[in-house]
Parts: structure tokens; C-alpha cells; sequence
């Protein structure tokens, strides 16, 4: 039986989550050449996740498990932080 926990993700739990959040935040932040603390990173990884699951919808791409779910944050939390520097930099 699959667990179906946090984002409805099967097989991806709330610690998992986390897990992806730090890294995903983490290769984000070395992609863009940010500097971030370890909550921000966490912080942007799981926002990414949410940026990255949605963007994967539109274009009809499944997003399940710790691999693809990872895929898909570091995608979300680069774009995220992309989108972030144009708008600051107004």
C-alpha cells in the first residue's frame, strides 16, 4: 500500500519533503549563485516543489516519488528565485 502524505505525493513523505526542500533550495541557490541560510533554502526548496509540481501539470508530466519530485523543486525553486532577482532588481 503506497503512502499518499504531504503534496499527495505517493511514496514521498513530510521528512522526505524536507529532505527534497534542503537540497532542492541548496542546488538552486549554487544554480543562481545566491547565498542563502539553511531555512531559506528549505523555505525556496519547498516553494519550488510547488512551483516545479504545477509547471509539471500544465505540461502533463507525473511527478511521483523522491526522484522526480526532487526534479521537479530544483526546477520550481530555480525559477522561483529567478523570478525573485527580476523583480527586486526593478
Amino acid at each position: 500500500m503506497e503512502s499518499y502524505a504531504f503534496l499527495n505525493q505517493p511514496s514521498v513523505g513530510f521528512f522526505s519533503m524536507l529532505i527534497i526542500g534542503l537540497i532542492a533550495g541548496w542546488v538552486a541557490e549554487r544554480v543562481t549563485d545566491s547565498n542563502h541560510g539553511l531555512l531559506t533554502n528549505l523555505v525556496v526548496g519547498i516553494i519550488g516543489a510547488f512551483v516545479g509540481g504545477w509547471l509539471a501539470g500544465l505540461l502533463n508530466v507525473p511527478v511521483f516519488g523522491f526522484f522526480r519530485t526532487l526534479i521537479a523543486a530544483i526546477v520550481g525553486a530555480i525559477i522561483l528565485l529567478w523570478g525573485w532577482r527580476a523583480i527586486r532588481s526593478r
